[in-house]
This record gives structure tokens, sequence and C-alpha cells, in this order.
């Protein structure tokens, strides 16, 4: 077990008022010394948590003391996150577009990666909304904490979004999250094993997915905040990584409107063999993929013929 040392064990030299930056130095310095990549954010998070407050507001409360019952409920999450328990699990929630979501260890925890699937439909939307009739039609497959289609469902007053996910589990964390940002009225959740719910017939002018698509034999490398704590089947797509891609591309083909898109997050080790697969789709037009923000493949895209064909 990780033991956080308490205020009594520390120097008799250092003073005896815990302050809110007496504190997170040292929670700092000592989570650094387990191996945090950011030690300095992870304490701030878990004392804003702790205090009540958004996280900057610890800017201002420096010299203000901690109580024992705050520091008592700190040093707890401090020692679990020592022991390599992510930070959003312990507090319950993670940011994603600027929006705060519950997650649970029955979910992914949304990463900045996935941000691009929110800003690709965005700026596909924009080009297309001067001429558009209607609202858009969107499909977020494997919505885990439905981060993706409840942010669209926020940013596109006129869009109605369909989130599905195998897991029950993820599917109430997801409808919890369409409630807490106003947008249930036009996010519906649906259990399904990709798209073989009736709900998700379409037609649709854009399927966004971030499925699993790690290959098992990746899996052991992965950090092990990830690998001891996020939901393997929500990582591991098989030996190739793309079986659940191989599964959903003939499905999305078949459901998309015509001139939709469809949106598949991947990682780099995946992305050459997740386009060979488009590529070899009927019914799909490969559009190039996107790089995220280290340069690396990311977004595979690929969108069906419009109604000229085009």
């Amino acid at each position: 077990m990780v033991e956080v040392p308490s205020p009594a064990s520390q120097a008799a030299d250092q003073p005896d008022v815990w302050t809110v930056g007496r504190l997170l130095t040292w929670t700092t310095e000592w989570l650094a010394g387990r191996g945090s990549e950011s030690p300095r954010l992870d304490a701030e998070v878990l004392l804003a948590a702790v205090r009540g407050c958004p996280r900057i507001m610890l800017y201002t409360a420096f010299d203000e003391p901690v109580s024992d019952e705050q520091r008592s409920r700190f040093r707890d999450l401090v020692r679990r996150r020592g022991g390599g328990e992510p930070v959003a699990y312990l507090v319950g929630n993670r940011e994603f577009f600027s929006l705060a979501f519950e997650v649970t260890p029955a979910t992914l925890i949304p990463r900045p990666e996935t941000e691009g699937l929110v800003i690709r439909v965005l700026d596909l939307w924009k080009q297309r909304a001067p001429v558009a009739e209607t609202g858009p039609r969107i499909l977020d497959v494997g919505t885990g904490s439905g981060a993706i289609g409840v942010t669209l469902a926020t940013r596109l007053a006129e869009a109605t979004v369909l989130a599905t996910d195998q897991s029950e589990a993820a599917v109430a964390v997801a409808a919890a999250n369409a409630k807490r940002h106003g947008v249930a009225d036009r996010v519906t959740l649906a259990v399904s094993d990709l798209l073989d719910h009736p709900a998700t017939a379409g037609p649709w002018d854009y399927i966004v997915s971030n499925p699993p698509y790690v290959r098992e034999d990746e899996f052991d490398s992965l950090p092990p905040d990830v690998r001891l704590h996020e939901p393997r089947e929500a990582l591991v797509a098989g030996p190739t990584g793309c079986e659940l891609i191989a599964r959903l591309l003939p499905q999305a083909a078949e459901r998309l409107a015509p001139g939709g898109w469809l949106l598949i997050e991947v990682g780099p080790a995946t992305a050459a063999a997740a386009e060979r697969l488009v590529a070899e789709t009927q019914g799909l037009i490969t559009e190039p993929t996107l790089p995220d923000a280290a340069g690396l493949p990311r977004i595979i895209q690929a969108r069906r013929a419009d109604a000229a064909g085009v």
C-alpha cells in the first residue's frame, strides 16, 4: 500500500499550518517521485475537488489553511493516485472540449485527441449548413461517457444525436452527461453492439466513432494507469486492432445519407490497416486521414457518394 505521510511526520522546523500552497508543493514532489507525468496538475485537480472549487481558485488561496477534514480526504486521494489510479476516476469527471463529463471505471477517460472528431464534424457542418434543409443527424458509435455525441449536441443546437454503446453502464453515464449539459431531449441513447440496434438504421449525415483500436500485443505497453484501470474491452480490439472497424465499415456504408461522412479515431499503429479496409468497403469513398496535434495519423475519413454519384 502506498503511504502518504501526515503533517505530523514532517520535519519539526516546518510550520504547523498546512496552507493550500504548502500542500500543493509537497504533494507535487511526492507524486513526481512516484512516476506521475503531471504531478502539479494532479495535485491541483485533487485538492480543488476536495475543496469544492474550480482549480483556478486555488491560485487565490495559496495562504489559506486547509482543514484537518479536507486534508484527510486529500491525503486518501493522493495515496490512491500514487498507487496509479487515474485522477479522472478519483474525482469522477474529466474536461472535454471545455465541458465537464462524468466518468467512471465503466467508461474510457476522454482524451484531447478525440476532440479532433468533434472539430471535424463542426467544420464539415459549417460548410454544409447554408444549403441544408434540416439539422445534422449524428450517430456516435461506442459513446462511452458520451463525450463526442453530447459535445456535438451542445455545439449544434439543430442537431439530433443517437449515441450507442454495448455497455449498459457506459450508456447510463452518457445519459447522465446529456442531462447535465441540457441536451437530453436531442441525444438518444441505446445499448447496441456497433450498429445492430434498429434505431441506428439512419440515414445519418455523420457517423463518428472512437472504437477500441489497441492491438493485443500493444496492451502490455500501455501506461499502467490506463492498462490497470480503464476498461479493457473499450481499449483492445483484437490481434490486428481493426476488428471492430472492419465490422463497422459495411454497416456505416449502408446507413450514411448520400454525401454523409464517416469519421473514426484510430491509433497510429493501426491507421494504415484501417485505411486499407476503408478502400475495400463498397459504397465508401476514401478521404485523407487527419493527423492529431503530434502529427500522427488519428482520424480515418470516408464518405458516401452523393445523389449524383460524386
